[in-house]
């Protein structure tokens, strides 16, 4: 809905999951700016719109090599299923979620008439109570293939011992040459020392939805967390090379500044 090309995305199908009135009001440029000041911090909009093409390029590389099954941790409504059904082939698509969220999406794409493809399946878990592994286990996830798994906009909010529990679970069911995409933010964002770009704003904003960030990755110490899983670094995105990537013009001029606070990475199991 953008008009920026910067910052317009190809998800077309979120937009049919919002209410009416909201994609109504969202059209008057004082609403945008008024909503805009409200729920989005310095740099945090551009980051999202980033962060969201680069799991999109990760994802259709995926399937571009015909990887045996993607696996996407806390999907909420996540449409990527939908969105490149053409290039699923045999890939079988998992989403993990707790049931309240799951069977709120469902129940839009229902409502919304949405084809769902054959080979999404929906995984419901109570993460206090239930195992992970049992859940994938019950749910036909395979050990042992290639596959990736997407963690987005999840980790941060984890307490330590659940992001190493999940870490070693992906690292227990993936096969060699699988790949992990995430993001995370920097351990001393968690400390709220203020070193980047938007960072008070993003963390006033966290903290008063009361949805506190536990963990993060200290600056220049991804490849050390990665080991710990038997991971290697395929790729490593921060706040100026998503800046280059995706809000750059031809003449070099960054036409959108992002929040400083996260970055993305891509690891590949051993």
């Amino acid at each position: 809905m953008e008009k920026n090309p910067y910052y317009k995305s190809g998800d077309t199908i979120s937009p049919l999951l919002l209410p009416v009135w909201f994609k109504v009001l969202i059209r008057f440029p004082l609403a945008k700016m008024l909503l805009m000041r409200v729920f989005a911090p310095q740099g945090i909009y551009e980051y999202v719109i980033a962060r969201t093409k680069y799991i999109d390029s990760v994802f259709k590389q995926a399937l571009s090599q015909q990887f045996d099954q993607i696996l996407i941790l806390g999907a909420g409504f996540d449409t990527r299923a939908l969105r490149f059904q053409e290039e699923m082939g045999q890939t079988k698509i998992f989403e993990l979620d707790v049931s309240l969220t799951q069977q709120a999406k469902i129940k839009q794409y229902q409502k919304r008439h949405l084809p769902v493809p054959e080979n999404l399946i929906f995984i419901p878990i109570d993460f206090d109570k239930e195992s992970l592994s049992e859940k994938l286990d019950e749910s036909g996830f395979c050990k042992n293939h290639k596959s990736l798994f997407v963690l987005e906009g999840l980790i941060m909010y984890l307490q330590p011992e659940s992001v190493d529990l999940t870490f070693r679970t992906i690292q227990e069911y993936s096969g060699k040459g699988s790949w992990v995409v995430f993001d995370s933010v920097y351990g001393s964002v968690i400390r709220k020392e203020g070193d980047y770009y938007g960072e008070n704003g993003i963390v006033q904003t966290v903290s008063g939805a009361g949805e506190q960030w536990n963990f993060g990755i200290e600056d220049g110490q991804i490849r050390q967390f990665l080991e710990n899983y038997k991971m290697d670094l395929i790729n490593q995105k921060d706040t100026k090379s998503l800046e280059q990537d995706y809000f750059c013009s031809p003449d070099g001029k960054i036409m959108g500044r992002i929040n400083g606070t996260h970055f993305l990475v891509t690891s590949e199991c051993r």
